[in-house]
């Protein structure tokens, strides 16, 4: 129907028309929405999650973008500040690598028979004139029984002439869990198993049921529990404030059930919160801290008078801390870009223009990483660089991003993606002022990652004292990977220290960073 057709339609006609047109477009924008989000779940199932795909995507999504005759998007000027190139990345040496130098070596050794070492050609006795050494690694998985035998003492005389007979019984150090059958080093070996290699106690059960170890799996909970309580705690709240006092913290939250927590249901939803140090922290602290809820005060509460910096990502919970000064996550940022290449069917440019400019921050700050020159500071020289290259670019960008936001509808991923950059742009672009602060929350997230991974294996906590002890054995394997310490080693050490420590003395030596030094156990 055209205009002409139109304008003699009776005016209730004409209204009502509009008015299914509109109903059809918002129906239209609906449906695309849907589809967007239905390719996504798809893509975050079955597809692989690596950085390398997500290189793979950006570069089909740029190719397909400049093959595209019909998008209208206009050409990207990104400012030219000098920046250079990002190098090719050096390739990875293939093959096997050699077994570690410091193992110890059994050696095992074939020999000739006496009749064969004689020669084939003239009968003469043979000379041994070398060895052929070729080496496989060999793990032994041994479990044995310490007898602590106390040697008792008792007076002859008295026992022949005096009423009663003292009796003097030789000492033994002090254990992690007094009138326990598990030693220090079977203690760490239940929480290494658990917490680093995501091990359930009931697979435990029944591996020591194999070897004819009758351990439930009740008790091998009592072991992680009960020696946290007792001496682990002080490691945790020694490791808080150290956390406390240094300049950056970076925080994350993920979920955790647990079925036994009073005034809730087994099926409702409880937290740890990840606070972590700066990635270039002497101390590196990683912990966490259960709480049932996501509310604000838990962050408030860990956090009280912290006047630091504080990086997470747009969660309004890390925003109501008061008096730091907050960081937003550009990873975060560029992610709902990325998301958006995942969703589309034909990718457009906008998206790819977005992550051109996240490629030209990041290239800023690899070049921040490498070696400052002689006489500057590693802040001094990301600060300047900041200042040359990515403040120019954040400029940039947000002038991009306001003209774009106009032009896409606010329900669709792009849309949403602009609009969160947006929002989170006083935090997003703070970084350039500070070269100490962080371009991202990447590291919060990595050291978040093995405690989710190991969820979907033990999938609940049964009670808060097992969400707590977990909370504090977390946060110790990790701030044991990120000091380069063996938490196997680290655990059994302080599980066989602390209990001879009382609980007014200094533990500063039994912290990760220290036990690098004194230590041979090195990750």
């Amino acid at each position: 129907m055209d205009e002409r057709e139109f304008s003699r339609l009776p005016p209730a006609a004409q209204a009502y028309i509009r008015e299914l047109e509109a109903r059809n477009r918002q129906l239209g924008e609906r449906v695309r929405h849907l589809e967007e989000q239905f390719r996504l779940a798809q893509h975050k199932r079955f597809a692989p999650s690596s950085e390398k795909l997500q290189d793979r995507i950006f570069n089909e999504a740029e190719q397909a973008a400049a093959e595209d005759p019909e998008d209208d998007t206009g050409e990207l000027d990104l400012p030219d500040t000098g920046l250079p190139e990002a190098p090719e990345p050096a390739r990875r040496k293939r093959g096997r690598k050699p077994l570690p130098a410091d193992l110890p070596r059994q050696r095992i050794e074939y020999d000739l028979p006496e009749e064969q070492k004689i020669c084939p050609c003239c009968s003469n006795a043979m000379h041994r004139m070398g060895e052929e050494i070729s080496e496989q690694l060999h793990i032994e998985v041994k479990a044995s029984v310490l007898q602590h035998v106390r040697f008792k003492y008792a007076c002859r005389r008295c026992e022949r002439f005096a009423e009663r007979t003292p009796i003097l019984v030789a000492p033994m150090p002090a254990q992690p869990l007094p009138g326990s059958q598990a030693s220090p080093a079977m203690i760490a070996t239940v929480m290494t198993g658990k917490y680093v290699d995501g091990t359930p106690l009931y697979r435990m059960e029944d591996a020591l049921g194999r070897a004819n170890i009758p351990v439930g799996r009740g008790t091998l909970g009592h072991w992680v529990i009960k020696p946290t309580q007792l001496h682990l705690e002080r490691l945790y709240q020694s490791l808080r404030k150290t956390l406390l006092s240094q300049p950056l913290i970076h925080g994350d939250e993920t979920t955790v059930q647990v079925l036994k927590e009073p005034g809730k249901t087994a099926q409702s939803q409880s937290y740890m919160w990840l606070y972590r140090s700066g990635q270039d922290s002497a101390e590196p602290v990683v912990l966490f801290d259960y709480q049932p809820g996501r509310g604000k005060q838990y962050p408030q509460t860990f956090l009280a008078d912290y006047k630091g910096m504080v990086m997470s990502d747009g969660y309004s919970a890390w925003r109501a801390i008061k008096g730091v000064t907050h960081f937003g996550c550009l990873a975060h940022a560029r992610r709902g870009f990325v998301e958006v290449l995942k969703t589309q069917k034909k990718p457009g440019k906008r998206a790819q223009q977005a992550l051109e400019f996240f490629q030209r921050l990041y290239r800023v700050e690899a070049l921040a990483r490498e070696k400052p020159p002689s006489g500057e500071t590693r802040a001094a020289y990301t600060l300047r660089l900041r200042q040359q290259h990515s403040v120019p670019l954040l400029e940039a960008f947000k002038a991009w991003l306001d003209e774009q936001a106009p032009q896409v509808p606010p329900e669709s991923s792009l849309g949403n993606a602009i609009s969160y950059t947006l929002n989170q742009w006083e935090y997003l672009s703070r970084y350039v002022a500070d070269g100490r602060a962080p371009v991202d929350n990447n590291i919060a997230e990595r050291d978040i990652r093995p405690f989710a991974t190991s969820r979907k294996v033990w999938l609940f906590s049964d009670t808060v004292a097992g969400a707590k002890a977990s909370a504090v054995i977390y946060s110790l394997v990790l701030t044991c990977r990120a000091c380069n310490v063996e938490p196997y080693a680290y655990l059994r050490h302080v599980l066989t220290q602390l209990p001879q420590r009382a609980p007014e003395t200094d533990i500063s030596d039994l912290l990760p960073w220290s036990f690098l030094q004194v230590s041979s156990y090195v990750g």
